[in-house]
């Protein structure tokens, strides 16, 4: 079974989100045969890249709510960190534009190593002190803690049309998927889960979708005796 994850690093919500997902997976009894990929998503694909403001403030001023309020919001989401056991910093963090994190994420992906970046991704950002905006080294020394090799980090890094197209593929795909916010799971192209649920909502989901699966149905013509290879050889017609 296939669980497709769309979600961008700029989202707490997708931090928390993939703790309780992996709570759930983890307990699953067909854990070994679930395959997890991740997908782009960009919360603010029309920011240029170095443009950077506090998250704070980019709050007050997307949301139109008082400063008082997106404190109290992040401190909210520092709870619900923190039950998840995830460090996370209600203070001094700041926001920009993740895509060429996403452009990484795909040459991790190729590599194996997508869900390691994406949780160095996620701890950086929301429990780290150094930026992870505006800043390619910061970026490179995030990819290889993961296991890529810098070279790649930087080349991918310098030609800002690699795995761009992946990226953009991977938010049209959101965009017909109905998903206008992340986190967005897909369970088997067959279920969605919105938002980051507590960890039963994801166990219920898990098990549903793996109960669903439609078995193969062989098409064969009755009466008839294909030839076949199989473990002990290939028939041979007898003439």
């Amino acid at each position: 079974m296939r669980v497709e994850i769309w979600s961008d690093i700029a989202c707490p919500w997708c931090y928390v989100g993939k703790a309780r997902f992996e709570k759930a997976l983890a307990a699953f009894p067909h854990r070994d045969q679930v395959e997890v990929v991740h997908r782009s998503f960009e919360l603010d694909p029309n920011r240029a890249k170095g443009d950077t403001q506090p998250v704070l403030a980019m709050l007050t001023e997307k949301y139109g709510m008082s400063e008082e309020q997106a404190q109290a919001g992040e401190e909210n989401l520092g709870n619900q960190a923190a039950a998840e056991g995830l460090d996370y910093r209600t203070e001094g963090r700041d926001h920009g534009n993740t895509f060429d994190m996403h452009r990484l994420l795909h040459l991790a992906k190729a590599e194996g190593r997508q869900d390691a970046l994406l949780g160095a991704l996620y701890r950086a950002n929301f429990a780290e002190e150094r930026s992870v905006f505006g800043d390619d080294e910061r970026l490179v020394e995030l990819a290889v803690a993961a296991g890529l090799g810098a070279d790649a980090a930087r080349e991918v890094l310098a030609d800002p049309a690699a795995y761009a197209d992946d990226v953009r593929a991977d938010e049209r795909e959101a965009a017909e998927l109905g998903a206008n916010g992340v986190p967005f799971f897909v369970l088997d192209r067959t279920y969605g889960v919105s938002g980051a649920q507590p960890a039963e909502v994801f166990t219920q989901a898990l098990t549903q979708a793996w109960g669903e699966r439609s078995p193969l149905r062989l098409i064969e013509e009755p009466g008839t005796d294909a030839a076949a290879c199989g473990p002990d050889g290939c028939a041979v017609p007898q003439g």
